[in-house]
């Protein structure tokens, strides 16, 4: 594709670096960006930088917040219960189900050999001393972790780790999903979806 300028080409192959966004679509934001008032751009341009220099962590749970204070600890929340996700979208999906209200702890990625990530990358350390010296009692760990073979592999040494102390460690239920067809699940969910089956309830709503 050519373009009409060198500063639209290098604009739109920084945009075309974010994820969902390929060039012809970073091509029509470059030039609705060229459309507005300079003003516009420039609070874009600040909001991008003040998201990069002045976003934190959580120093307890590490999910992003404005502070290091634990926002996710709330008198409402059941602190007997963490629910180890591998990133912040995560919290977002599951506190939007509306049937969680327990504390959150925020790995910061996935078991990866592959990638080079491994266990001493991710935030794992710091579950245990959370677990060990929280001024609460924690009762149950939820992994609530990505089914593939990443997310696999660090539930599994998770619950490896976890196995000394006095808790109940439990994950996700894996399955057909709700309006799924049978005839378009892998085999893997089908199987799985089968070996956790429960007993049909005729009194259920």
């Amino acid at each position: 594709m050519e373009y009409p300028t060198t500063l639209i080409e290098n604009a739109v192959n920084e945009i075309s670096k974010l994820p969902g966004i390929g060039k012809k679509s970073a091509l029509r934001v470059v030039l609705k960006l060229l459309k507005e008032k300079p003003e516009f751009t420039d609070d874009l341009a600040e909001a991008l930088i003040k998201l990069r220099s002045e976003t934190k962590y959580c120093r307890i749970c590490h999910m992003i917040n404005d502070t290091e204070d634990c926002t996710c600890m709330t008198p409402k929340r059941d602190t007997s219960v963490i629910c180890v996700v591998e990133d912040t979208p995560d919290i977002m999906a599951i506190q939007h189900t509306a049937q969680y209200n327990g504390l959150f702890h925020v790995l910061g990625g996935l078991i990866s050999p592959i990638d080079g990530i491994g266990p001493e990358d991710l935030n794992i350390q710091s579950l245990i001393d959370r677990i060990q010296h929280a001024d609460y009692n924690v009762k149950e760990i939820i992994l609530a972790l990505s089914t593939n073979m990443e997310g696999d592999t660090t539930a599994f040494y998770l619950a490896k780790k976890l196995k000394p102390f006095d808790l109940k460690i439990t994950t996700i239920a894996r399955g057909i999903p709700i309006g799924g067809e049978l005839e378009f699940a892998d085999e893997i969910t089908l199987g799985r979806s089968i070996v956790k089956r429960v007993n049909y309830d005729l009194n259920a709503d």
